[in-house]
């Protein structure tokens, strides 16, 4: 592997399981998120797989929900967002999808987490922003995130980015990532690409990796 200052630079999928810093996040995968997804329920599978293969390994797993605020806390701006994505051009009209408790904020059942397990709740797209998860990934001595999940347009590809500004290797996971556009989640991919601070891979070789590392997190 190699390094620098004495510090190991992740710069492989088999690198970052050689180092036992790496975490599994698997992003909004609600009931009221994966309806509206074409292919939800074949990438929910392999999420499932895959998350089998980290707790196998030690490897922590973390989720993420999104949260909709009550109709008295929804402000400018998520009424904005809110009357775009349910495409309406009255601010009355908006619904709060995502309610606390509602059917449509619970994970799917298939993906119910351990007791031992994390989930936060966020109000916005990255999985980092006003979430505890940077500072529990870090005392954790957590370096790199395996991301999965919906959607990747919407919501994994500024996590992704977000992750790496903040210093931790992002992994995505794309065949156990899924899009509500085709042609966006796409292009969100080849961005990634291109940019070159991401690990993009699927489940056979994310699994493979844990073939000759613990992948377990010092």
């Amino acid at each position: 592997m190699t390094r620098i200052h004495g510090l190991p630079v992740l710069r492989t999928l088999e690198d970052v399981c050689a180092s036992g810093t790496l975490a599994f996040l698997i992003y909004d995968m609600q009931a009221g998120i994966c309806s509206q997804i074409k292919g939800a329920d074949a990438v929910t599978k392999v999420v499932v797989d895959l998350r089998g293969a980290c707790r196998e390994a030690g490897v922590p797993v973390v989720y993420t929900r999104h949260l909709s605020l009550p109709k008295p806390w929804t402000g400018s701006f998520a009424t904005r967002m809110g009357m775009a994505w349910q495409r309406t051009d009255d601010p009355e009209a908006v619904k709060p999808w995502f309610l606390r408790d509602s059917p449509a904020f619970a994970l799917v059942p298939e993906l119910a987490p351990d007791a031992d397990e994390i989930v936060f709740d966020k109000l916005a797209m990255s999985a980092f922003e006003g979430t505890p998860l940077t500072f529990a990934l870090r005392d954790r001595g957590i370096a790199a995130l395996a991301i999965a999940g919906i959607a990747t347009e919407i919501g994994i590809e500024p996590t992704v980015r977000h992750a790496a500004d903040l210093g931790i290797v992002p992994i995505v996971v794309t065949d156990a990532c899924a899009g509500g556009h085709a042609e966006a989640a796409e292009r969100s991919l080849e961005s990634l690409r291109f940019m070159g601070d991401a690990i993009l891979t699927d489940s056979a070789t994310f699994r493979a990796a844990f073939a000759t590392s613990s992948g377990a997190p010092r």
